[in-house]
């Protein structure tokens, strides 16, 4: 059987995968950084198991083309996120490491136990 722990776990680390291949290619400048960033978090937020999510977009990545925009790019994230399923929680992270976009399970709890709420 899988526990909830795991679940949280998945969960965490499937909606780190499909965000980066969603918005990666996502036309993006520094003036309008903010407002995919937020986009993101609302987008993401709404899937089941989320409990909290913060998106950051490094703009010094961001060199325009001719045309006035760069594109998102993997090294550009620094995502958190954390998933709760029954009373287990998964604090996860996409961020730069090493010269690439690294997810990592940063810790798992459940609540009262060094609970992350």
């Amino acid at each position: 059987m899988t526990t909830d722990r795991e679940i949280a776990i998945f969960e965490a680390a499937i909606k780190l995968g499909a965000l980066y291949h969603q918005w990666v290619g996502t036309p993006v400048s520094r003036a309008s950084a903010e407002s995919l960033e937020k986009a993101i978090e609302k987008s993401v937020i709404l899937q089941p198991y989320v409990e909290e999510i913060s998106v950051g977009l490094d703009r010094t990545l961001m060199a325009p083309n001719d045309y006035g925009y760069s594109e998102v790019a993997g090294l550009m994230f620094n995502v958190e996120i954390v998933t709760r399923v029954g009373v287990s929680y998964c604090r996860a992270r996409l961020s730069p490491k090493d010269n690439y976009p690294y997810m990592e399970i940063v810790e798992c709890n459940e609540a009262g136990k060094n609970a992350l709420y």
